[in-house]
């Protein structure tokens, strides 16, 4: 994992704990005002979704994202890897099937050799692969001091298996497809206050695709989805109870966590994208019991992370795990019962 070059130190944030948080995103939104849309356009940035979807002509829809940061991980073909992850995670959300990706890149060149980052793009084509996507291109340019690199994602629809983040409803019971706490992990590599054995479980998390979960999730008729990543469980949450008029409970010892991030959050080994998490999310959470540490565990800025899927079905139980339950109730509010189990 060790390389001679650290990628962490050229970076401020780690992964998606450096995307603008919640409360200014929401604040550009608001600066810029909504505009008129074609009626061919199925979903866009107004329900906060996880991609967009045009109507294509003969049926079907073209579903769009993008999606960069800086390097969380000191190997490059493991950025890559989960760089690609990610962003191809934003078509599964939906309910689509990417198919085609550009890359995108910034590099300092003047600070890192080109070689690392012609190692990132092989890991990200090795991610392409395993999903059946071909990179077709993309566009570079020259940073002072910190590398950025992600994909813009391209993939297809069914019109009526389109998934949305705005379609929960109360009744339908919460599940998760991935264990949470990649940005702790993520943010002790930085700081070099874990092993490799320990960073190693964030990134085989973070390198699994949501393929197989979003498969799922449309075949037993999920209600709504989003993938949980820089706004944590309980941010991602909120933006889907916000978009749909619900509110919801979610039983803390239920939801999966990757080992020890509970000790790292004690500790303050915590990303300031997840503070910034943190502080926003207490506006809407009764956080019941959880400590402090516990709750940070739960806004934790995540990358890459699974599917959060609200369904009136059972998914299936060897992908998902259920964690809570949407409720009637204030707009966006989320009751937390129990304890995190560590």
């Amino acid at each position: 994992m060790e390389t001679a070059t650290r990628l962490t130190a050229f970076s401020h944030g780690a992964g998606c704990a450096c995307k603008l948080g919640p409360r200014e995103l929401t604040r550009v939104l608001e600066l810029l005002g909504p505009v008129a849309k074609p009626e061919d356009v199925l979903v866009s940035e107004e329900t906060g979704d996880d991609a967009a979807v045009y109507r294509l002509p003969g049926g079907g829809g073209l579903v769009l994202t993008l999606d960069f940061f800086t390097p969380l991980v000191d190997d490059p073909g493991d950025w890559g890897r989960i760089a690609a992850a990610n962003a191809l995670s934003d078509v599964y959300a939906m309910g689509g099937t990417p198919r085609v990706a550009l890359n995108i890149a910034g590099w300092p060149v003047d600070e890192l050799p080109l070689e690392l980052l012609a190692e990132v793009l092989a890991g990200a084509r090795e991610i392409a692969s395993r999903a059946d996507v071909a990179i077709v291109g993309g566009h570079t340019i020259t940073t002072e001091k910190e590398p950025l690199y992600g994909m813009a994602a391209v993939g297809f629809v069914d019109e009526g298996a389109i998934v949305r983040n705005a379609t929960a409803r109360p009744g339908m019971r919460l599940f998760l497809s991935k264990p949470i706490g990649t940005g702790l992990i993520t943010t002790a590599i930085k700081r070099d206050a874990t092993d490799e054995a320990h960073a190693r479980l964030a990134i085989d998390t973070m390198t699994t695709l949501n393929a197989e979960a979003s498969a799922a999730m449309v075949r037993d008729g999920a209600g709504a989805a989003t993938d949980v990543t820089g706004f944590g469980l309980l941010g991602h949450l909120r933006r889907m109870l916000e978009a749909s008029g619900c509110a919801a409970v979610v039983r803390a010892d239920d939801v999966p966590l990757l080992p020890d991030v509970v000790s790292l959050a004690r500790r303050d080994v915590v990303a300031g994208g997840t503070k910034r998490n943190h502080a926003w999310l207490r506006e809407v959470v009764d956080w019941g019991e959880l400590t402090v540490p516990e709750q940070i565990v739960l806004a934790d800025a995540q990358t890459s992370g699974g599917l959060l899927v609200a369904s009136d079905a059972e998914m299936d139980p060897r992908l998902f795990v259920p964690i809570g339950q949407v409720a009637a109730g204030d707009v966006g509010r989320i009751a937390v019962a129990g304890r995190v189990r560590e």
